[in-house]
């Protein structure tokens, strides 16, 4: 029985080069189930596609093969790589910093270095811009389907020689919180930051509690409020901000009816960070 494939791309559905790959994959194995993680990841932004696989990898079965092409450096010397999860899911993708959040917070077990000469999708060897249909969605197809197994794919590579890019992890005190706006919810443009629900259970935060929230870019003050902590949206009216926890039970921050990000121009990344302090007298 084959394994499910899941693909993640920046491609976007306007042209064929996503269609392209799923004819590879079933030309490999007809009967394979393909799902899409998604396929609108900004153009070149490896770290959203870092984040999305976080985001999702955990909720599939072991054996799910996940295949993440955003490849700035296709052609060049970057390495590919598929990484064998903890949790027993796979990962193929350019070896560019994809992995960075699963092998913080899921955890790597295994990396190896697909041979893009030897591994790839037969009659492709003078294509050199495409390698998300010629090598990923090739060696994805053939690993979901047991045509090959994850140790022939290529030679162990050590997990210290993995690229990845820095992270900041958040910080709590008795009076304040510090972490990261890592990527927004898009269709809704609420913020998600790094920092645990296990910091506000540590501050015992109850609901209808107000905090005071800052967000600065490169140490500029961009917001400043007091807003309070809800079990969801609909804990307060529209057009209001409110502090909840998001469905990967981390700290989000968004706006009933309306967009965070679109209305005060926040960003994400670790240029982004959120401080939240209690205020007295609740």
């Amino acid at each position: 029985m084959a394994n499910f494939l899941v693909l993640q791309t920046d491609f976007g559905l306007q042209d064929g080069a996503v269609n392209a790959m799923y004819g590879v994959a079933y030309q490999v194995e007809p009967n394979l189930t393909i799902n899409n993680l998604t396929h609108e990841i900004e153009p070149y932004n490896i770290h959203d596609a870092s984040y999305r696989l976080l985001q999702t990898v955990s909720y599939w079965p072991a054996g799910t093969v996940f295949v993440s092409v955003v490849d700035p450096g296709v052609g060049s010397t970057r390495r590919s790589v598929v990484a064998e999860l903890k949790g027993g899911q796979y990962v193929i993708t350019p070896d560019n910093g994809t992995l960075t959040y699963l092998a913080q917070y899921v955890g790597i077990k295994e990396l190896r270095q697909i041979d893009e000469e030897s591994q790839r999708l037969p009659g492709s060897s003078e294509s050199h811009t495409f390698h998300g249909r010629d090598v990923y969605v090739y060696n994805g197809a053939r690993l979901a389907s047991g045509k090959v197994a994850f140790t022939e794919l290529g030679e162990i590579i050590s997990l210290t020689d993995l690229v990845t890019f820095p992270l900041t992890a958040p910080q709590q005190d008795e009076q304040k919180i510090t972490g990261t706006i890592d990527i927004t919810d898009i269709r809704f443009g609420s913020l998600w930051t790094n920092i645990p629900l296990e910091f506000f259970k540590t501050w015992q935060v109850d609901y209808g509690q107000n905090l005071l929230v800052k967000i600065y870019f490169k140490d500029v003050l961009r917001y400043q409020d007091e807003v309070v902590f809800g079990r969801s949206f609909a804990q307060v009216v529209p057009k209001e901000a409110v502090l909840y926890i998001n469905s990967v039970l981390n700290v989000g921050l968004g706006i009933n009816l309306d967009s965070f990000s679109g209305v005060y121009k926040i960003g994400t990344g670790n240029e982004w960070t959120i401080e939240l302090t209690k205020v007295e007298n609740n």
